[in-house]
């Protein structure tokens, strides 16, 4: 993929001025180590709790104007190119918070954020909360879902599973068991375990068409999804 460049922004110039200064001084190595090796050394570490990160964001963002989509995007890429993996926590949470003012534009950005340093951690809110959202404001975009779905990288296959996770009565169902059926075989974990929690999911809003699909298809689903999938329903 080419290399996605941030856009001018004023604000992300102010927000990345304050932003290494104030989590770097609130930084407790001993909890960083602990934080990297529970992460599989996917990245160093601040050491900042959630609870922390929350009230520091607070004093990064005070003052600050609402971000339009440049700013999100430079925000963004900006947090994803610094070591520290509080950062891309930081650029997530700010994604989230300000989702509908992305346009399906945005979506590119995505796939670089979801496919640069992946691990759940990061992966899974992308999905849900930004993909996801994306999806449901333009549903064009459920043909470049179908095409992520196909993807040979695992993360981008998981977040096509798991991007209408928050969808409730708008999920598509044909859709979220066709994906389901696409990569049951996957012999990756964290493919099996999307497709588990997709269905678990869903099996909120329609319980017997969870029951019905995973029954129908046991011969092909991995256990672990099957496991999942009708942890709170039953078989």
């Amino acid at each position: 993929m080419p290399v996605i460049a941030p856009p001018p922004s004023a604000l992300a110039d102010t927000v990345l001025s304050r932003l290494p200064a104030v989590y770097g001084a609130a930084a407790d190595p001993e909890r960083a180590a602990a934080m990297r090796a529970y992460m599989k050394d996917v990245a160093p570490f601040l050491g900042l709790p959630s609870p922390v990160r929350k009230e520091l964001t607070k004093a990064v963002l005070d003052g600050t104007p609402r971000p339009d989509e440049a700013d999100l995007t430079a925000v963004a890429l900006r947090c994803w190119a610094l070591p520290e993996r509080e950062y891309a926590y930081f650029a997530v949470d700010y994604l989230r918070r300000h989702v509908r003012r992305l346009s399906s534009g945005f979506l590119p950005v995505a796939r670089h954020l979801v496919t640069t340093g992946p691990w759940w951690d990061t992966v899974d809110l992308l999905a849900a909360h930004v993909v996801g959202g994306l999806v449901a404001a333009d549903p064009k975009l459920t043909a470049d879902m179908d095409a992520w779905i196909e993807d040979p990288d695992l993360w981008v296959a998981r977040t096509a599973l798991l991007h209408q996770l928050r969808h409730k009565d708008a999920t598509d169902e044909q859709r979220l068991f066709a994906y389901c059926l696409r990569q049951a075989g996957h012999q990756d974990f964290f493919v099996r375990k999307a497709i588990g929690w997709a269905l678990r999911e869903y099996a909120k809003t329609d319980p017997a068409a969870v029951r019905a699909f995973v029954a129908g298809h046991r011969d092909v689903l991995a256990p672990l999804s099957v496991r999942e999938a009708l942890k709170n329903v039953g078989p």
